[in-house]
């Protein structure tokens, strides 16, 4: 091997100098050529002990080298190597993390075969990936072969059932029959039951209930965490309950809870929904103050909140900053500042703006295209109608290179306009173009032609455009000279 004879062994080799030498090798690849090595150099007799082996496993679950992983554990079978349920733990979770829950499951069914008999923890490990991956028909499932198997209910694995109750609006009220069922049969409700239980009432609208268990929650003895408190924060201004949102960040703050990113981007966003965006903008200098780092979607929040307002001057400060920051705009928010400008009659500034768009190669996906589409088409006529046709006819030429339509009123500003400045050549252009893309010009469109040429005197070339037009569109008229 490569590594055999790149490396100097020492005359002793001990598992933890082989995991030291695991440890400090950064390249995947090196690590299993030293783990390979340390067996072929002492080919005599020495063995990976199961601490080894799980590094090894755990350095290939981390590059989602799934299979290797597994060959490993027939590797520690075969070398008589005992096998802990942590191993597999740590294969659950990383197949999880890449949502997986199939091989889950597949792997939890050959414990046995490497004779590693599952404790509660698996079960509840397994069961919890199940429910976050939203598998609930198997979960459920999974949950009766439990009780089947004779393995008592716990608290964890109450909660897991819970929290897959909890998912829909329709079996909240089971989920709430456990939890009040718990104290009768021994088990008392955690931190955790008590979040799940918040959380799904707040994700179905029902708030005050969710408000009310807060306040049982802690009469209890449980202390809520911040992300009980935020889940509920974020509930009430879903819900516009403003004040109650408010109310709530005072009550943890009060509490000794430190709100994070996500509370305050939540009342970020209520406060700019329902038009206090200068509010909104002290809560982001409060934020900020604390050391918290804004991120898109409270950036997000405040643009749309400023601008819906009419401060399009704020929204571009916030764009700033949020580029500082190294946080990419989407084609979303730069079209929010550009309608606003629009508002406002700032066609030029609004054009400034895609240009910017443009260049920072920011492009809009499918959810975005319609709108990105319409406002294009809004600068440009825009331009036109306030006398910008220079700039209004290069943007009209950067919708059609980039694929973006061209509305039948955008091509009719640009004649309008083209044809009231005597530019009468690029009227005509755009009146081909129109055509081309299966527009039929209206007698508006045409009329603007027209008096284009007929202000100048030029009747007889007026007279031959619309001759060749007719004749273009009805190419089965005869005429005689």
């Amino acid at each position: 091997m490569g590594s055999k004879s790149m490396m100097k062994w020492p005359k002793q080799i001990t598992p933890s100098l082989v995991q030291q030498l695991i440890y400090s090798e950064k390249d995947l690849e090196k690590a299993i050529s030293i783990f390979d090595a340390a067996t072929a150099e002492y080919s005599s007799g020495f063995r990976h002990d199961e601490n080894t082996f799980g590094l090894m496993i755990r350095r290939l679950l981390s590059a989602n080298k799934f299979m290797p992983a597994e060959e490993m554990l027939v590797r520690m079978k075969r070398e008589k190597c005992g096998i802990s349920e942590n191993l597999f733990l740590s294969i659950y979770r990383a197949y999880g993390r890449v949502h997986k829950p199939h091989e889950v499951v597949r792997v939890f069914g050959k414990m046995k075969e490497y004779e590693c008999e599952p404790t509660e923890k698996s079960y509840v490990t397994v069961l919890t990936i199940l429910v976050d991956e939203s598998q609930l028909k198997m979960a459920f499932k999974f949950y009766r072969h439990m009780r089947q198997l004779g393995i008592p209910a716990s608290v964890p694995t109450l909660n897991v059932l819970m929290k897959a109750l909890c998912k829909s609006s329709g079996t909240m009220d089971s989920a709430f029959k456990i939890f009040r069922e718990m104290p009768n049969r021994g088990y008392t409700p955690d931190s955790y039951t008590y979040g799940t239980l918040i959380n799904g009432l707040c994700k179905a609208g029902r708030n005050l209930e969710a408000k009310e268990l807060l306040i049982e929650m802690e009469a209890n003895g449980c202390s809520p965490s911040v992300v009980t408190y935020s889940l509920l924060i974020h509930g009430f201004c879903q819900s516009n309950r403003l004040d109650d949102a408010m109310g709530l960040l005072k009550k943890m703050e009060s509490k000794g809870v430190d709100p994070n990113v996500y509370t305050y981007s939540s009342l970020i966003d209520g406060l700019c929904k329902n038009g206090y965006s200068m509010q909104a903008m002290k809560l982001l200098e409060r934020m900020v103050k604390k050391g918290l780092v804004p991120n898109s979607i409270t950036y997000s929040s405040l643009i749309h909140g400023v601008c819906k307002e009419g401060k399009i001057s704020e929204a571009v400060q916030i764009l700033d900053k949020m580029k500082l920051q190294d946080l990419k705009p989407d084609a979303g928010l730069y079209s929010k500042i550009v309608n606003g400008y629009c508002e406002m009659r700032k066609f030029q500034e609004a054009a400034n703006f895609l240009d910017e768009m443009i260049l920072s190669g920011i492009t809009p996906n499918r959810v975005t295209w319609g709108l990105h589409v319409r406002t294009n088409n809004r600068v440009v006529q825009g331009l036109c109608d306030e006398g910008h046709p220079t700039q209004g006819f290069q943007l009209y030429l950067s919708l059609r290179s980039r694929g973006i339509s061209v509305e039948t009123k955008t091509y009719e500003s640009l004649v309008r306009c083209f044809s009231k400045r005597g530019d009468l050549h690029k009227a005509a252009r755009i009146v081909d173009e129109m055509v081309i893309d299966g527009i039929v010009p209206d007698e508006g469109t045409w009329n603007a032609v027209f008096d284009g040429f007929w202000d100048r005197k030029k009747v007889r070339e007026a007279a031959e455009l619309l001759h060749a037009k007719l004749i273009d569109e009805c190419p089965n008229t005869t005429t005689s000279s």
